[in-house]
Order: C-alpha cells, then sequence, then structure tokens
C-alpha cells in the first residue's frame, strides 16, 4: 500500500511539472491548427460568390448555401480554436468541415494523372489535420485560453 502511495505521489508531483509544458503546446497546437482556418475562412467570407461558384463547379448541390455555411464553419470555429473557447465544439465542427471539404475537393483519384500527386498530398494533409483535432478534443484546451480560464480545461 506505502509503495502504491509513493508511485501515486510521484505521478501527481510529474502532472504538476508537466503541466506548464503541456498547456504550452496546446496553445501552440490551436494556433497553428487554427490560424489556416480563419485565413482561409475569412477568405471565403469576403468573397462567397466565387467560392459558391468553385462549388457548384465541383457539383456541390445548393452551392451558395453550402458555401456560406461552411465559410462561416471554418472562419468562426477557427476563431474559436484559436481563442481556446468552446474548443471540443470548434474541433468536431472543424472535423467535419475538412472531411468534407476533402470529400469533396481532393478526391485525387478523379483527377489526371499530372495532378493526383498533389490531390494525394492535400488529401493526406487533410487527414493529419484531422488528427490534430483528434488531439485537441482527446487532451482538451490546456489552461491558456477561455475555456481554460473559465475552468474548462
Amino acid at each position: 500500500m506505502a509503495q502504491e502511495t509513493t508511485y501515486r505521489s510521484a505521478a501527481a508531483a510529474h502532472r504538476t511539472e508537466t503541466a506548464g509544458w503541456r498547456d504550452g503546446a496546446l496553445l501552440a497546437a490551436r494556433l497553428l491548427l487554427g490560424s489556416i482556418f480563419v485565413q482561409s475562412g475569412f477568405g471565403k467570407l469576403t468573397n462567397l460568390g466565387g467560392f459558391a461558384a468553385g462549388l457548384e463547379g465541383m457539383g456541390v448541390p445548393l452551392p451558395y448555401v453550402a458555401g456560406t455555411v461552411g465559410a462561416l464553419i471554418e472562419f468562426f470555429a477557427g476563431v474559436a480554436l484559436v481563442l481556446g473557447a468552446w474548443t471540443w465544439l470548434a474541433a468536431l465542427l472543424l472535423i467535419l468541415f475538412t472531411a468534407a471539404a476533402t470529400a469533396i475537393a481532393h478526391r485525387f483519384w478523379e483527377y489526371p494523372p499530372e495532378q493526383q500527386m498533389i490531390q494525394s498530398i492535400m488529401f493526406m494533409k487533410n487527414l493529419a489535420i484531422i488528427g490534430g483535432f483528434l488531439a485537441v478534443l482527446a487532451a482538451g484546451p490546456g489552461r491558456y485560453g477561455v475555456d481554460g480560464w473559465r475552468g474548462r480545461a
């Protein structure tokens, strides 16, 4: 029993010592993951007509509605992730957005041979980004963000 108590004390001390590093890493992850969605979502919001036309060209039904909803999710969920606000919801919405964008725009097997390599890279990049969001979902937002300050980290 004494050895188990010692082990628990050592584990608690290790968590305390690494908490700052963990929270800093989660902040960096949120900033790096979220920033691309803020930038890209803003670009889509400021050119909804062009974005909708591109979706229409890819056969997306109701392209203006889909484009508006997609751009709003991309931008605002990106901002929420960066701020660490409603982090679980932001990560979940961005997983769904990224999966949909990948399914719509990066079907590399349908492209001409000279474009398949770049589309395959884009496809795999999006899967890696989804992996990052899953890690944020599992680890939480960390202390350095709105959720952390509100005690939801």
